[in-house]
């Protein structure tokens, strides 16, 4: 299991730091898009990624109403994967299709209330399924435990899958996360809202390896 920052911000200002702290001590993270529609909340434009250098990759999580047009306006060459949700509006297989024409791995969000059945066969059709286990939107929202039982039905069935967690992940549900063999979790709040975010991202990993080893 990887720890991967989450970057969430409202402002350009609090993005560019949130950014330039995690550079200094991730190697890949992932980027919240919200275009206060699909989400109520909403962050900075998604075209001014092109005019940031980022210097690590990173994946786009697109929680908009129209994803196709926010990844066609995104160009920043440190763009590794693009996520959308399965409950936005659209062609989903119009955007893996030009999502991989950009040579992007593509990945399948998921909210916590969706059911299995909805989205399994489109599944098939991506490299990633991300697994929200809060209500989407918000730095800090409660973890939804419930989602863990998705979460383990999806692992036996396309076993093969990458497999990823954002939302209320805390040292609390880690062990849990960790059984249910997941692949990545996207960490927001317990790294840039309190504390040193560094030492946050370095504790995570120590508690990860702790468990590690325990297995």
């Amino acid at each position: 299991m990887k720890i991967v920052p989450a970057i969430l911000a409202e402002s350009l200002d609090v993005f560019v730091t949130r950014l330039r702290q995690a550079e200094k001590f991730a190697n890949y993270i992932q980027i919240d898009i919200m275009d206060g529609k699909f989400v109520d909340t909403q962050s900075l434009d998604p075209e001014m990624l092109n005019h940031i250098t980022i210097t690590i990759p990173f994946e786009i999580h697109l929680m908009v109403e129209e994803p196709l047009k926010a990844l066609m306006s995104i160009r920043n060459p440190s763009l590794r994967k693009a996520i959308f949700h399965v409950e936005a509006a659209g062609d989903p297989l119009e955007f893996i299709k030009r999502a991989e024409k950009r040579g992007l791995d593509v990945g399948l969000a998921i909210k916590p209330e969706t059911p299995l059945d909805s989205f399994e066969g489109l599944a098939q059709q991506v490299d990633t399924l991300l697994f929200l286990t809060v209500d989407p939107g918000r730095y800090g929202s409660p973890f939804k435990s419930e989602v863990v039982q998705k979460l383990l039905s999806v692992r036996q069935r396309l076993s093969h899958k990458t497999i990823g967690v954002d939302g209320g992940v805390s040292f609390d549900n880690l062990p849990v996360l960790y059984d249910a063999q997941v692949d990545y979790v996207c960490i927001g709040s317990r790294i840039f809202l309190d504390g040193v975010p560094e030492e946050n991202y370095k504790k995570f990993n120590e508690w990860l390896i702790q468990l590690e080893i325990s297995k």
